[in-house]
């Protein structure tokens, strides 16, 4: 304690050693697993699928889930359109905070629920649509 300090020392784990041993501990045996995971994929290496052919096309390529429904806008749209349309959604949906200063009203509120509800019902269609062509 020094002088004029009216509390009491308070007990303390000093960094050096005990903390750094601690951490060393659990580098070790993060490093170990890995060794050991390591050596099993040596000895046991899965089997490679056949090179792959630049010239063959498989039959039909789907993206994943989640783009299914801006593809299957592609094929109803124009290219052009069909790329505008998600952009245009994207940066309204930044900049909507922005550009809303208005008093909330049941009937501001309404409205954004029905565009909401739409345009769900409009994402999950094309995915659905999507999906199963």
């Amino acid at each position: 304690m020094t002088e004029g300090d009216s509390s009491p020392e308070e007990k303390t784990i000093p960094f050096f050693p005990d903390h750094i041993w601690t951490e060393a501990k659990v580098v070790l045996v993060i490093l170990a697993l890995m060794i050991v995971v390591g050596i099993v994929g040596l000895m046991s290496p899965i089997g490679l699928e056949p090179p792959a052919d630049p010239m063959v096309t498989p039959d039909h390529v789907k993206s994943d889930w989640y783009f299914l429904f801006l593809y299957e806008m592609l094929k109803h749209v124009p290219k052009t359109i069909g790329v505008l349309i998600p952009i245009i959604g994207l940066i309204l949906i930044m900049i909507w905070p922005f550009l809303d200063r208005k008093k909330d009203t049941l009937r501001a509120r309404n409205a954004r629920w029905v565009i909401v509800i739409v345009g769900s019902i409009i994402v999950i269609g094309l995915t659905i649509r999507g999906a199963l062509s």
